[in-house]
């Protein structure tokens, strides 16, 4: 398949390219123009001015349009890629929770299935295991009956399919956690901490171990304590001071403010951040009540203020948010420059996922992952590897 994108606002690593256009054969980005020169006998798509942009690419996303990867239904992924393609997201990582073994070897068997069927929705990237090694105090809405050490009779059977997993978030500071960091780099699979207690110097050992990067900052981590008078940093601050740690962040304005979002941009820059939308199943929905996993017996969260909390209003249990909104949210709410978030959106992610090769820009030779929206960060088109799988005047993912 050939088509040329033209009369678009192009967006690279360093500028905006007014009235520009590109042209893609193959899946690929075949060439990019700096003027917008219709080609002769090929298909055309009018960007109409509007901007022209990497796909976004979100590597912590539990679900959305009313279904949940941890439902264990190969329709449930796909419908979960469509849904997100429709508001620009062109790769994502599908991200478990905490869990017994048997129910991750179904989620496991089930991506694998859905990953051979996945044509109409965003691209899957690998399985973020979530848990279950977790601190009990930093649990959040993650289920406490399965909160556990990392256990090499458990988790060696699990990276046999090392293939399928493209992370693991655990709490360092639990004990095998280190060892557990150290055989995840063995396996090709990114070592994250989450929903951690630990201390700068925890953190710092978890560095030396393979840890990288920091799951969702701010959320489930410590900050700085006392201990007898004296401070400890926390993975919070241990994250922002650590270059060797990239970080993601729940860029909907509700999980963090604006004066959070500009802060760690100011500390951590656009190359050690990634934006992510955490996004359970209500995500996409007008849905007042959920379920947050499982559907047969997740947990119960309610939906208001734009996030999902628990019932009793006492945590946040996810996020609701599309990768629109989270572009939104940083430029105009923390006032950052389109050409840095798109930077976190796209090329940080991509990175850290280590599909920087072939997504996370529009560059020559690269996947023509590309989203069409405007100056409100409002979707018009979405691509997958030059695939046509969304269009704003259909209204549908086709």
């Amino acid at each position: 398949m050939e088509f040329q994108i033209i009369n678009g606002r192009i967006i690279t690593p360093f500028e905006i390219i007014p009235s520009a256009s590109l042209l893609v054969k193959d899946g690929k980005v075949a060439s990019i123009d700096r003027h917008s020169r219709p080609l002769e006998n090929i298909r055309q798509i009018d960007a109409k001015g509007r901007y022209v942009s990497p796909g976004f690419v979100d590597i912590h996303v539990h679900g959305g349009g009313g279904f949940d990867f941890m439902d264990g239904e190969v329709e449930g992924f796909l419908k979960i890629a469509e849904l997100h393609a429709a508001y620009g997201t062109t790769s994502m990582v599908p991200t478990t929770l905490t869990s017994d073994q048997s129910h991750l070897f179904h989620t496991l068997d089930t991506y694998e299935m859905a990953l051979r069927e996945n044509r109409n929705g965003a691209s899957f990237l690998g399985l973020h295991l979530e848990g279950p090694y977790f601190a009990m105090n930093q649990r959040g809405a993650q289920d406490p009956r399965f909160i556990r050490d990392p256990n090499p009779k458990e988790y060696e059977p699990i990276l046999e399919r090392s293939h399928l997993i493209n992370r693991w978030s655990a709490a360092p500071e639990r004990a095998g956690a280190l060892q557990f960091g150290k055989r995840l780099r063995e396996c090709g699979v990114l070592a994250a901490i989450a929903h951690s207690d630990a201390v700068y110097e925890e953190v710092v050992a978890a560095v030396e171990h393979g840890y990288s990067l920091s799951t969702h900052l701010y959320s489930g981590m410590s900050g700085v304590t006392r201990r007898n008078a004296f401070r400890f940093a926390g993975v919070i601050e241990s994250s922002l001071l650590l270059d060797e740690l990239d970080v993601e962040v729940i860029g909907d304005g509700v999980h963090l403010p604006a004066p959070f979002l500009k802060l760690i941009y100011k500390v951590k820059g656009p190359d050690k951040i990634a934006l992510i939308t955490d996004a359970m199943r209500a995500a996409g929905t007008e849905a007042t009540e959920s379920v947050l996993g499982p559907k047969e017996n997740g947990l119960k969260v309610i939906v208001e203020d734009g996030v999902a909390k628990l019932p009793d209003r006492s945590s946040f249990a996810g996020s609701v948010a599309t990768c629109d909104r989270l572009v939104r949210t940083l430029c105009k709410e923390a006032d950052l420059p389109l050409v840095q978030v798109i930077r976190m959106m796209c090329t940080t992610p991509a990175r850290i996922s280590g599909v920087s090769d072939r997504k996370g820009t529009i560059t020559v030779g690269k996947d023509a992952d590309i989203v069409i929206f405007d100056d409100d960060i409002r979707v018009a088109h979405t691509f997958v590897e030059g695939r046509h799988v969304f269009s704003s005047s259909e209204h549908k993912i086709r």
